[in-house]
């Protein structure tokens, strides 16, 4: 079954008409909303970033049905991973079976600032995230948790609010070591589209394949979510220009990991030319053209696609979308 998406752009809008969209997105037909965790955007000039947990408990209280969760926040280093899983305790007793967990390793832009800490080699990062989904779980399964580990203790910790079913915790990667990880200890997996092709089936999903191999348990609705970058609009030339907002994507790594300043992200990012900027994106106006691209990814496994839309005419790109290209894709794929 195919799960239909939409990504909450936090860092370009404000919370308040954020919350519309997420709101509008269910009554378009999107089966989930997912937003980022980011304490800085990625740029300074008319960013935002709003406390993802404030915002997704408002979110839940606005809907019915619609799935959210985060796309990825770092429960590491900001965060104690005991009041992560005191905050999702509390979510998922309040939206039962509706949230969901989403983590990743973290980057400089969010915890730095917010820390004051030196930021570490990746090694340490993914050890500290190893350990706090242990001791979450632990959290959110055991009455008092006495934790001694290498990054994080706790003292007889209780979540008196326990979410009525385990939160999922999906695990995002961009290499094989953590999609390994994702498919053995993960809930589900998360990666972003527009990279090469070869990531995706020679490093990513096989990678994760093998995780969950070496669960030793089976995992029937382990979920594999993709963020997929699309501009869909009406107007070729519009869907083209709506990508300037997020120039930052088209960044390389190597070119933002060690960025701890929104002001130099966006000076970065304004000197790329529109065709880097929309390197990373969908840009369509044909919503049987865009099908065909998006399934390229539900061939590879892909089967919870959550759209990324950079405009600033969200309501537009998801009416224009849910009429348009979802209808397609659901009775194409399921």
């Amino acid at each position: 079954m195919l799960t239909i998406g939409y990504k909450a752009s936090a860092e370009q809008f404000a919370p308040s008409k954020l919350l519309d969209f997420g709101i509008l997105a269910e009554q378009a037909g999107f089966d989930s909303c997912f937003i980022s965790d980011h304490f800085q955007p990625w740029k300074h000039t008319d960013g935002h970033a709003p406390y993802s947990l404030a915002w997704l408990g408002a979110l839940g209280a606005r809907t019915s049905k619609l799935v959210m969760g985060t796309s990825v926040m770092t429960p590491t280093f900001r965060y104690h991973p005991s009041i992560v899983a005191q905050a999702f305790g509390t979510l998922g007793a309040m939206f039962p079976g509706r949230v969901i967990l989403g983590i990743g390793t973290g980057e400089g832009l969010n915890e730095v600032p917010s820390t004051g800490a030196v930021w570490p080699e990746f090694k340490e990062r993914f050890a500290r995230m190893r350990e706090a989904v242990t001791l979450m779980r632990q959290l959110w399964s055991e009455e008092r948790v006495t934790f001694e580990g290498t990054y994080y203790r706790t003292e007889k910790a209780t979540i008196y609010d326990k979410p009525e079913q385990m939160v999922p915790i999906y695990v995002a990667a961009a290499g094989a070591l953590v999609a390994k990880y994702a498919g053995r200890a993960g809930d589900g997996f998360i990666c972003t589209s527009g990279k090469k092709p070869e990531l995706y089936t020679e490093t990513l999903l096989p990678n994760v394949a093998a995780g969950l191999e070496a669960a030793g348990k089976p995992k029937p609705n382990y979920d594999r979510m993709i963020e997929m970058k699309v501009s869909f609009d009406t107007d070729k030339q519009r869907a083209l220009e709506d990508t300037r907002h997020w120039a930052a994507l088209a960044l390389s790594p190597e070119e933002k990991m060690s960025v701890e300043d929104p002001a130099e992200m966006e000076r970065l990012a304004d000197a790329l030319p529109l065709e880097r900027a929309a390197s990373r994106w969908m840009v369509s106006n044909d919503p049987e053209e865009l099908v065909e691209r998006i399934g390229t990814y539900v061939a590879l496994g892909f089967n919870h696609l959550v759209f990324h839309a950079p405009g600033p005419d969200q309501a537009r790109f998801l009416t224009l979308f849910g009429e348009h290209v979802a209808p397609l894709l659901r009775r194409r794929f399921g």
